[in-house]
């Protein structure tokens, strides 16, 4: 049976895809850089390092260096966090299930550590995980399955007895990478391919999920 669970952070346990895009916005357009939806659109599923630095590439900017503008992104987002913070719907729920299932619980998160820490605080959770993995912690951040590998080898659970909880297709991709069964709450606009890196099971909301789901995916493992 499984034994862990790990969750993504970013769309899934807080709304704070709109926190990045704001954040962008303002920081980037002090070097002359306005973000546009599309543009966001094209590094929504990267690092804030990687972010930095493809924007560099694209329109280089004088006076500030590339880790100036990564910090500024992360102390504007962990602002909007602060004054926002409120979890998504069934968030607590799935957590104390989690707990009666006696499995431990991991977060493996593309965003920096000191953001992934100010979440769980936040949003008073912080005591139900076991591991927090984030972009620091790896050289890849996802679709990079190591975020998930590494949260595996921090609860001590082989990734096939662990289910992903994941709201992007990138996320799903790294988290089926990583051996895990994945179950997909998609953020608005999400889509998911099929094959090999398709969800095995999608859900409105975090509240769906119950014992029945994780054995039926237990099951479909053989």
């Amino acid at each position: 049976m499984f034994r862990a669970a790990v969750f993504d952070m970013d769309g899934l346990l807080i709304d704070s895809e709109p926190y990045w895009k704001l954040a962008e916005r303002d920081v980037f357009g002090e070097v002359g850089i306005e973000i546009s939806d599309e543009m966001a659109a094209v590094t929504a599923t990267m690092t804030t390092r990687k972010v930095a630095e493809h924007w560099y590439g694209v329109r280089p900017w004088r006076d500030k260096s590339v880790e100036d503008l990564e910090a500024a992104v992360i102390a504007r987002v962990a602002d909007l966090i602060r004054a926002r913070r409120q979890a998504m719907p069934g968030v607590g729920e799935i957590l104390t299930l989690c707990a009666q299932l006696g499995w431990r619980i991991g977060l493996a998160s593309n965003s920096p550590a000191v953001l992934c820490q100010l979440v769980l605080r936040e949003l008073g959770i912080a005591g139900a995980f076991d591991a927090v993995v984030s972009a620091d912690c790896v050289e890849c951040g996802k679709p990079d399955p190591a975020v998930y590998l590494h949260a595996a080898r921090l609860l001590g659970v082989p990734p096939r007895e662990c289910i992903a909880f994941e709201d992007s297709a990138t996320g799903v991709r790294a988290a089926r990478a990583a051996g895990m069964s994945v179950v997909a709450v998609p953020s608005p606009g999400q889509s998911f391919p099929e094959g090999d890196f398709a969800p095995h099971l999608r859900l409105r909301t975090l509240h769906e999920f119950a014992r029945e789901h994780a054995h039926e995916l237990w099951t479909a493992r053989g």
